[in-house]
């Protein structure tokens, strides 16, 4: 058999992999795809996992407008699952974490291009530091008076909160850096996202007390379900997804359901 026979019949036996898990997963009313990006710029270093070039991000917001893919904030997402309501056939939803200023210079004017709304996860004690790789309040503020952009927390530092020994401390990660938010921007914030993903469940409680509608993981496991609207399951897009027919299993909602079933 002639080697581009079998990479085609490999090609072929993927796709109807996914054709048959996409039964699976809508029949069940799974949730559907959480991209999350970190910075875009274009020099994205191909090495760097949280790095994602200008060329890539936009091509792959094209290729989401261009097959009228269902582009949701994480609110409207979450308000479809605590209602029990079907989600529509290739929703996504697209998320960053951090606050990279190039969020602003490079991925703003791409989602405006192609009118694709996203949230934003903010680490409130970075806002424009000196280092100037964050972005600055104004920006942050133009981003949401776009209607582009909702903001979330992202708490008030980096530090994974799992990590964090004294429970007051954080209480106040999650509860003062919404109060901050909301100070700000003169908005309700109502969606949060764990710092590298992670938590248990007395952060998880926590979240919900301080008032958000909603929150973001990564890959919390199957202990975690898909209805869980604070500890939604989200993909971390890289430079491989530079390859649309990555990218298109990546954003299709069926690759976290077959990662997730491959584990014990």
């Amino acid at each position: 058999m002639s080697k581009k026979r079998v990479i085609i019949g490999f090609i072929f036996s993927v796709i109807l992999v996914f054709i048959l898990s996409a039964v699976i997963v809508f029949n069940k009313n799974y949730v559907p795809a959480i991209l999350m990006y970190h910075s875009v710029s274009a020099d994205a270093n191909p090495e760097n996992r949280l790095a994602v070039s200008t060329k890539i991000f936009e091509r792959q917001m094209r290729f989401l407008k261009e097959h009228q893919y269902n582009v949701v904030t994480l609110e409207v997402l979450a308000g479809l699952i605590k209602g029990k309501k079907k989600v529509p056939r290739n929703t996504v939803a697209i998320t960053f974490d951090d606050g990279y200023n190039n969020n602003y210079t490079e991925a703003f004017p791409i989602l405006k291009k192609y009118n694709l709304v996203a949230n934003i996860f903010i680490i409130v004690n970075e806002v424009g530091r000196p280092q100037n790789d964050r972005l600055t309040w104004s920006q942050i503020q133009q981003m949401q008076d776009s209607g582009i952009f909702t903001i979330g927390s992202h708490t008030l530092g980096p530090e994974p909160l799992i990590n964090i020994k004294d429970e007051g401390i954080v209480k106040e990660q999650v509860f003062e850096s919404k109060k901050a938010l909301e100070e700000k921007l003169g908005r309700k914030i109502n969606v949060f996202s764990y710092p590298e993903g992670k938590f248990n469940p007395k952060i998880r409680q926590m979240v919900i007390d301080a008032g958000y509608k909603a929150a973001v993981a990564t890959n919390p496991g199957k202990k975690f379900p898909n209805d869980d609207v604070f500890a939604l399951k989200r993909l971390r897009i890289s430079a491989n997804a530079g390859n649309l027919f990555v990218f298109w299993i990546e954003s299709s909602g069926y690759y976290n359901f077959m990662r997730e079933s491959r584990k014990k």
